[in-house]
């Protein structure tokens, strides 16, 4: 199976401004040639790094990875060969000093300190859809949610607004309850420390899926976030030295 974009497909198999129909009997291009034509995903290398936290591991002589706190990259490494840097979509490991495996968890972010770096979100309003839910969702309910790394149990806080689904358009105010089918804008407030973006802003970090009762009962995509005020946090030796340096 081979998945892309729909107007890349019309494309590639006869449609030349990516609009017009396929017919039955119009002559198909090879495979490998449709695939040939198909144009790469660019990479996101101007936003500022986000990175998410699979496993933690202390490792003698080489360190752990830090939470609030700034520190300073020691090395990077893909399948156990060294990089000079990592790109958007590589899935690496790196170690730095001075900071306590018990500080880092699965689900954790790291990020740039000095150029959008990472915050805890006090609460977030997302686009939900309910896709099974045996009853009425309202207000107070605490599912989990699945968001990048991140499995945390998070309230519907606030139900703002019932909209279509399809349109986006608004049908009701403060409604009481959700149910199976229905779209909605709500507030959400996680019940452990959480960092998410905006999906406009960060779209890996900016969705997630609701489960309950063995199920997935809604996905959603995060409109905005209300981040803490937070410090500086606990800068290591490692990045002062970095710092002087630079």
């Amino acid at each position: 199976m081979v998945t892309t974009c729909w107007s890349q497909v019309l494309t590639c198999l006869g449609s030349r401004d990516g609009k017009s129909p396929i017919k039955m009997g119009m002559p198909v291009e090879p495979l490998l040639e449709a695939l040939d034509c198909i144009l790469p995903p660019t990479c996101p290398t101007d936003k500022p790094l986000h990175l998410l936290l699979q496993d933690v591991y202390k490792i003698c002589g080489i360190g752990t990875v830090p939470v609030n706190a700034t520190t300073e990259v020691k090395s990077v490494e893909m399948h156990h060969e060294a990089l000079s840097e990592a790109l958007p979509g590589d899935n690496v490991g790196f170690n730095v000093k001075n900071v306590s495996v018990k500080d880092v968890r699965h689900g954790n972010m790291a990020g740039d300190s000095k150029n959008d770096p990472p915050m805890e979100a006090a609460g977030f309003t997302a686009q939900v859809i309910i896709l099974n839910h045996p009853g009425q969702i309202s207000a107070g309910y605490a599912p989990v949610l699945d968001c990048h790394t991140a499995h945390i149990a998070c309230k519907f806080a606030e139900l703002k607004e019932k909209i279509d689904r399809h349109s986006g358009k608004k049908l009701e105010d403060g409604p009481k309850f959700l149910k199976s089918g229905d779209a909605a804008i709500v507030v959400m407030v996680p019940g452990k420390p959480m960092c998410v973006e905006s999906f406009s802003d960060y779209p890996p970090l900016g969705h997630f899926a609701v489960h309950d009762m063995r199920q997935t009962v809604a996905v959603s995509v995060i409109k905005a976030v209300d981040k803490k005020a937070g410090g500086a946090g606990k800068v290591t030796k490692s990045a002062q030295k970095a710092q002087k340096v630079k």
